[in-house]
């Protein structure tokens, strides 16, 4: 339709023909291609196949699995893969003389052989030590790696100071070193409720705040008698971690008794 005597142009391109001879080329070329391909793979394989039926290749491949069966049983067997170091690591309480006896690394035994479980259990037995892993290195080393128990209180009793780990263990009875806090309570040891307690108070207690004794009169009457005289009530074992965070900012205030049993009322005396 024109208005004013000019009119309103709409152009398409429209695609060019398909050149169907050269289309044709070329689906006849890539099947080619693809032909000689599998004829290139057909022939490798049956070259394969033939070497693979070749007696020499088939002796061969029986004298390798011979050789390699031989080297294992001479390995597994023998002394030539026998343990010729163990190196222990983390030793600082224990003396390392306890830990090779506990050990008892067979001589002449092959690697392969040794029962690392066995050995590990016999020296996890060792009271100051709280656990081991115990590595073959080949071609000869046996690694060994001890985490030993550290006190984080100790009670008194007839027989010496008793020492107790973060997992309440009484592990030794002996001296301990100033650092560490003495507990007191009604029936002190590692299964009473209130030793737990003051264990897990302990564990999260910052070291900076120099704790002396700690008094548990039960599971949730806890306090910590610092060096320096003053007194900090703990409570139970409950919102330790916030208590943690409340205390040593409290401590910077003047006072004798710090009580953070409900940490968000903390208060000073």
């Amino acid at each position: 339709m024109s208005s004013g005597g000019e009119a309103d142009e709409t152009t398409a391109e429209s695609p060019d023909p398909v050149d169907e001879p050269a289309a044709e080329r070329d689906s006849a070329a890539r099947a080619a291609r693809r032909a000689r391909l599998h004829r290139g793979r057909s022939r490798e394989d049956d070259r394969l196949r033939t070497a693979l039926r070749s007696p020499r290749v088939r002796i061969g491949v029986a004298v390798g699995c011979v050789v390699l069966l031989a080297i294992g049983l001479t390995a597994y067997f023998t002394p030539v893969l026998s343990v010729r170091t163990v190196r222990v690591e983390g030793l600082s309480a224990v003396p390392e003389d306890q830990v090779l006896d506990a050990l008892q690394v067979p001589d002449g035994l092959s690697m392969m052989r040794i029962d690392t479980t066995a050995m590990a259990q016999r020296v996890a037995q060792l009271p100051k030590v709280r656990s081991v892993r115990v590595q073959r290195e080949f071609p000869s080393t046996v690694q060994v790696t001890v985490v030993e128990r550290n006190p984080v209180l100790y009670f008194d009793a007839p027989d010496g100071p008793h020492l107790l780990d973060c997992d309440s263990v009484e592990f030794a009875i002996e001296q301990p070193a100033g650092t560490v806090a003495k507990l007191v309570t009604d029936n002190p040891g590692g299964n009473d409720p209130a030793t737990r307690a003051a264990v897990t108070v302990m564990a999260v207690v910052p070291p900076s705040l120099g704790v002396g004794q700690v008094v548990a009169r039960s599971v949730s009457d806890i306090a910590l008698e610092l060096r320096d005289g003053r007194t900090v009530l703990w409570g139970g074992t409950g919102d330790s971690q916030k208590k943690a965070a409340v205390v040593g900012p409290l401590l910077t205030q003047p006072g004798n008794v710090f009580d953070v049993s409900s940490p968000n009322l903390a208060t000073v005396k």
